[in-house]
């Protein structure tokens, strides 16, 4: 089994509820750094949650517009 190593340094997994604040944040920029953090966000997400709940945060922040992340993309294996 993988070792999962968690940034944030706190040994918790993402919730929705850090990943909505972490993904309004970077919305706020525009840049090809804020699109891949927000790749990175969603792989946790998805790895933790599943796809349903990762196309769910994609619509509710209308990502495929503003930095043409679509619904579907499998973003598991984003930073790891």
């Amino acid at each position: 089994m993988p070792v999962r190593i968690d940034p944030s340094g706190t040994g918790t997994k993402m919730t929705l509820v850090r990943a909505r604040e972490l993904i309004r944040q970077q919305t706020s920029f525009s840049s090809g750094y804020n699109r891949n953090a927000i790749r990175l966000i969603l792989g946790e997400i998805q790895r933790e949650h599943g796809q349903s709940i990762t196309d769910a945060l994609i619509l509710e922040f209308n990502l495929e517009q503003a930095f043409d992340i679509k619904s579907g993309t499998d973003f598991s294996g984003v930073g790891r």
